[in-house]
């Protein structure tokens, strides 16, 4: 059964499935639904159009669902969609896309410490670590397995790749290629994530071809273009390398030196 605590709000137009659990003082508006299994501890706010998945759970002063940020939005209907088993701790915020029809969304596994910041039209992947204060404006793509370290800020529109990880107290204001360490303000790529793809069970022989790739982009002579064709020649065989060669080629705002 669903348990809502006597102290709390939820609209009559909420749908709240079998197993989720209201803490104390918490306020839910209407066209929210929210799965099976998901908690929230207490004083938090979720404003819809908002669907939450299932077994997530949600901490004191977390703020989800709310207005767009952008000065653009006009009050029309905008998403917000979160999967399932994320944890968001205390004083988290994400906000609905600002377009009419247009979504924010975040898929599952993730674990979003306090403070942390999704903002409009953002599209978070899997198993993703936002650490505390970590934030990310409009627009910006997060892909599987990324890390965004504490007290760090990711402008518009960039994305950072998956299993890339962003240093304590970076701005990144280009995209961050998968597989790798970026840090500083403004960021410079580091080196290669190896402990973290180590952690997710990529190869020895991937990690290798990775870390040529690395040298080529970061440690060579060759610009970006000239590297990246390199690269296609020479470590052609390792699916991450397939991964870094689109997300690099595909990139609108270039990619983090």
């Amino acid at each position: 059964m669903t348990a809502i605590h006597q102290s709390s709000v939820v609209d009559p137009a909420a749908i709240l499935h079998p197993g989720v659990e209201v803490g104390p003082f918490c306020h839910i508006g209407p066209d929210v639904e929210i799965g099976g299994g998901t908690r929230l501890i207490g004083h938090v706010t979720i404003f819809g159009p908002t669907r939450i998945g299932e077994g997530n759970i949600i901490y004191p002063y977390c703020s989800i669902g709310q207005r767009s940020q952008d000065l653009k939005y006009k009050s029309e209907p905008t998403y917000l969609e979160i999967g399932n088993n994320n944890s968001f701790r205390e004083f988290c915020t994400v906000n609905r896309g600002t377009l009419p029809g247009t979504k924010t969304i975040i898929g599952s596994q993730g674990n979003f410490l306090a403070y942390s910041h999704v903002a409009h039209d953002c599209v978070v992947g899997d198993h993703v670590i936002f650490s505390n204060n970590g934030t990310i404006a409009g627009h910006v793509i997060v892909e599987d397995h990324a890390i965004i370290g504490g007290l760090s800020g990711v402008h518009q529109f960039c994305r950072i790749g998956r299993h890339a990880i962003i240093g304590g107290c970076t701005k990144v204001v280009q995209d961050v290629p998968p597989y790798m360490i970026a840090d500083g303000n403004p960021a410079e790529i580091r080196g290669i994530n190896q402990v973290g793809m180590e952690r997710c069970g990529i190869s020895a022989e991937a990690t290798r071809a990775l870390r040529e790739a690395y040298r080529l982009l970061y440690r060579s002579n060759l610009n970006v273009k000239q590297a990246c064709e390199k690269i296609a020649v020479e470590q052609s065989g390792p699916e991450v390398i397939a991964k870094l060669l689109e997300f690099i080629t595909s990139s609108q705002r270039g990619i983090v030196r």
